[in-house]
């Protein structure tokens, strides 16, 4: 054999397949924490899928608000899809393993579902920033499907160089992860070589992915605080607020638990810490996020009543 084709078999991965080390090994604990989570998960998608539901057949809710809220809707449904049915069959299997395949996939499906959220948080936001009497204008039919069409393409287009150079680094020694998906510090730390270079390739662009997207969500919520602060009416004041609060919060958890992800050197992570924080983003945000933004609304509650009212009358 010839010392090139020696280097290229001691450089390819040698690992097949992955196994998840998860949140626990104890039968018991596992079986609690399957019946938990997929409670979370069904009540998850029977959220986001009623939302997309009413907004697809009620014209009053065809609105750019509610436009980009069907977007957050359907990708919550996928962003939380992407983790937890693996995580239930791993709760009730023995094997836990993942193909290396599989793992990138996992991988991409996350970083890109999440990327494409941060920013249409933010193109959310946008509409506080624009004046309220020229939004309808400027944010018309074509407008908002560009700004939506953007949004998913970055989502796909910026993790992928970070997936690419974490899966092309070599793997050939241990194969436990020990996390519950396949995450960036978790895979890296399974990687043979040094990846140094590539943690600090992978710091930019998730700077760009959280940082930028974040400072333009809480400029956003500035001009809504300043505005509300000029109103009069001690009632309305307390009304927005409550709103603002509630949509802050969930905002500040979201980005606030992925800078503390992807944003930490690899020596920084802990591993019980970050399956805490990946839950956040991962499986608490989605379900959260329906019951937030959208159920909690007068004009989509009157949407639902409006829609039980037509299935009666048919």
């Amino acid at each position: 054999m010839s010392y090139t084709s020696e280097t290229a078999q001691r450089n390819h991965s040698t690992v097949t397949q992955l196994i998840y080390l998860g949140f626990s090994q104890d039968p018991v604990t596992r079986a609690i924490l399957c019946v938990g989570f997929s409670i979370i998960y069904t009540i998850s998608l029977m959220g986001n899928s009623i939302i997309n539901l009413i907004t697809m057949l009620d014209l009053a809710l065809h609105t750019p608000m509610y436009f980009f809220l069907w977007n957050l809707s359907f990708l919550e449904s996928c962003y939380i899809s992407v983790t937890i049915p693996k995580m239930l069959v791993n709760f009730v299997s023995e094997e836990r393993t993942i193909s290396f395949t599989g793992c990138t996939i996992q991988m991409h499906f996350v970083l890109s579902l999440g990327t494409a959220e941060c920013y249409l948080l933010a193109a959310m936001a946008y509409r506080a920033i624009c004046s309220p009497l020229h939004y309808p204008t400027i944010m018309n039919p074509r407008a908002r499907a560009k700004m939506a069409a953007v949004c998913w393409l970055y989502g796909i287009l910026m993790p992928m160089s970070k997936v690419i150079c974490i899966f092309s680094l070599p793997y050939c020694g241990p194969n436990k992860i020990n996390h519950f998906f396949c995450d960036i510090h978790p895979v890296l730390k399974l990687a043979c070589g040094d990846t140094s270079r590539s943690e600090v390739f992978i710091v930019p662009i998730s700077l760009m992915i959280t940082v930028i997207p974040f400072l333009m969500v809480l400029v956003s919520y500035a001009c809504i605080l300043y505005t509300i602060l000029k109103t009069t009416s001690s009632e309305g004041r307390h009304k927005a607020f409550s709103t603002c609060s509630s949509h802050l919060t969930v905002v500040i958890l979201f980005y606030g638990s992925t800078c503390a992800m992807y944003l930490q050197p690899k020596s920084s992570h802990v591993a019980d810490m970050d399956r805490v924080v990946a839950l956040f983003y991962t499986v608490v945000i989605p379900t959260l996020n329906p019951m937030i933004y959208s159920l909690r609304n007068q004009e989509v509650k009157a949407a639902l009543k409006r829609l039980r009212g037509r299935k009666r009358f048919s």
